[in-house]
């Protein structure tokens, strides 16, 4: 039984396999602009799947249903007017693409001019039958062949017309060199694919970088610094494969990979000399008027997150990363925030299987030389991060939802404070969703990137920060 066509939207049957060249392979799939239903990302044909004759122009097949080289107009116009279904007697040539889908306009629509044309020869043959009965037969059949030569030569040119037109869509897989300059006026491209609001966003963070950025030990002299920076971030904003990304930027696909754990060590060294972690003054002229009266002493509202990751394929790697809340294996980090949405604290990730309790102990955070608290400060948290004797020292207050502790419900004073407390908390988690926009969080981390697991994490969360407050002045 012949396999149907795997191009969405398409019903025929029968057709060519994929290559088995991967770049040609790869100008296929985007071609036929399909996605996979669970990963979103481009879908991955199986061993039988097919492209329809449909999707293929005259232009991409050797010989014509005759035999003949098909290196004229009219050969090819032909080829196109009869069934298509029987082209599995012609070979593709090496670089054919499917280029003809519904999105394009094919040669089979009717062209306004020969709409046009077709009412005016409709009247024109109406006419004869009005007239004497001896003239109409004359008149009948000289107006027919007129119509069909005139309908010839509109179809022909507009197949001509409409083969250059396809010829041109169908260098379109092939794609120019991708470059950030190519988008500096399109905001909405800029913010897809790097997640800045705009190209003056995007240059201010490849600024703050600093100048080392032109002087990294692995040298691209394809690629100028501030594209390998682009690369990088439509690698971690919408989690491309590797070999898209070197077709992409027309570069090997070792070079991508070389250039994009450069650039994450390279970011991440850079960003995490940036001290995030305000001051009790900065919080307090900051904080939104009403977290002000309700909690003044907030200094930071914490939340644990997790990112999916592929299976590691060692056993102890395996255990270690799994997580039984998720029940995937996962990097499990503790992120925080201002009261006004800002990211104060980003620490570093560790298997799925880690507590809240045992990543706060490995933080910076009781460390008395690093001063992170005053006394008479305040965390806000949700009440799984049980922390409140590890803090008591500093004088700092966990402020968490209560417990029931025996009780059959809450008092009312009590389920008034943890309304106020869930009404506050959603800021970190907010941010924490925002963030992971960068589908490298929400999609999974491959194994071949897991060593850079903790630092993609990082990276993700601080450039966060190079964007508006979430929380409104007055909230």
């Amino acid at each position: 039984m012949p396999q149907r066509c795997c191009v969405p939207g398409c019903k025929a049957s029968g057709g060519h396999r994929f290559p088995n060249d991967p770049t040609l392979r790869m100008k296929w799939r985007v071609a036929i602009r399909r996605t996979d239903v669970k990963t979103k990302k481009l879908w991955n044909p199986g061993q039988h799947d097919v492209v329809c004759y449909d999707h293929f122009l005259a232009t991409d097949y050797r010989r014509t249903l005759s035999g003949k080289p098909a290196d004229n107009e009219i050969n090819r116009s032909r080829l196109l007017k009869k069934n298509l279904m029987s082209c599995d007697r012609c070979r593709l040539t090496e670089n054919a693409i499917p280029s003809v889908f519904k999105f394009m306009k094919t040669c089979s629509e009717e062209s306004p001019r020969a709409k046009r044309f077709k009412s005016r020869s409709d009247a024109s043959l109406a006419i004869p039958l009005l007239i004497n009965d001896d003239s109409i037969d004359v008149q009948y059949e000289t107006e027919i062949e007129t119509t069909k030569e005139a309908q010839e030569s509109i179809i022909i040119n507009d197949i001509e017309s409409s083969q250059k037109s396809k010829n041109i869509q169908c260098d379109i897989p092939s794609f120019g060199k991708f470059s950030i300059e190519s988008f500096k006026e399109d905001n909405k491209i800029i913010n897809y694919y790097t997640g800045f609001q705009d190209f003056d966003h995007y240059m201010m963070f490849f600024h703050c970088l600093g100048p080392s950025a032109f002087e990294l030990e692995f040298k691209c002299t394809l690629l100028n610094p501030i594209d390998q920076l682009f690369m990088t971030l439509i690698k971690l904003r919408q989690n491309k494969e590797d070999i898209e990304l070197a077709m992409l930027f027309q570069v090997s696909q070792s070079t991508v990979s070389r250039i994009i754990i450069t650039w994450i060590n390279y970011m991440y060294f850079q960003l995490k000399e940036i001290n995030i972690w305000p001051s009790q003054e900065i919080i307090k002229e900051t904080m939104p008027s009403d977290f002000s009266k309700k909690f003044p002493k907030t200094r930071v509202i914490m939340d644990a997150t997790e990112i999916p990751i592929e299976r590691p394929s060692n056993v102890e790697s395996q255990s270690a990363t799994w997580s039984n809340y998720k029940h995937k294996n996962t990097l499990k980090a503790m992120i925080g925030c201002s009261p006004r949405g800002a990211i104060t604290f980003i620490s570093d990730s560790y298997g799925g299987s880690a507590s809240d309790r045992q990543i706060i102990e490995k933080s910076n955070l009781l460390d008395p030389a690093s001063q992170s608290f005053e006394k008479g400060d305040s965390i806000m948290a949700d009440r799984g991060i049980l922390v409140q004797d590890l803090f008591a020292n500093q004088g700092v207050q966990v402020n968490i939802p209560n417990f029931l502790k025996g009780k059959s419900q809450l008092d009312p004073a009590e389920v008034l404070h943890d309304r106020r407390v869930a009404s506050k908390r959603i800021h970190i988690e907010r941010v924490i969703g925002l963030t992971k926009s960068f589908k490298i969080l929400k999609h999974g981390i491959c194994k071949s990137k897991l060593q850079l697991g903790s630092r993609i994490v990082f990276i993700c969360f601080a450039i966060s920060n190079f964007r508006k407050n979430i929380v409104h002045r007055n909230a």
